[in-house]
């Protein structure tokens, strides 16, 4: 299997410094400080892509596991909440809210719960934020 890889460099101080991320396939570069990972300043930071990873390792996830329960998804849409949050004298990531939209054809409700919670469970980044609470709200559409 591949090893994937990226870098950050930071220059500077916490409050005054500022970085540069950047995938190692140069799918992505982008900014980051401390305004964009504290406050609302423009930019990236690590949370916001670590939404990224698990909103997409999970719709992968959902769309094995459904296909090999005989569904063909049509659409699997899923946004996820990273909850960056002062605890003590750190900050922590302290829960991950996934959504999920799916078009499959052919599936109830209580299936497409079924395999969706399996599909969080064992999604590859969801075993490796095994120590965050993560939450999931799957809904089936059109």
């Amino acid at each position: 299997m591949p090893v994937r890889s990226a870098k950050a460099v930071w220059e500077g101080g916490l409050k005054d410094g500022a970085g540069h991320l950047a995938l190692g396939s140069g799918a992505f570069e982008g900014r980051y400080s401390f305004g964009s990972r504290f406050e609302e300043a423009g930019g990236t930071n690590p949370e916001e892509l670590i939404g990224a990873a698990h909103a997409g390792c999970f719709s992968m996830a959902l769309s094995a596991a459904l296909g090999r329960a005989g569904f063909a998804p049509k659409r699997i849409a899923t946004s996820a909440k990273v909850h960056l949050e002062k605890v003590g004298d750190a900050f922590r990531i302290t829960r991950i809210d996934l959504t999920a939209e799916a078009e499959i054809p052919g599936i109830d409700d209580a299936t497409f719960q079924e395999q969706a919670k399996g599909a969080k469970v064992g999604c590859p980044v969801s075993a490796a934020l095994a120590g965050v609470q993560i939450s999931l709200d799957a809904k089936l559409v059109g």
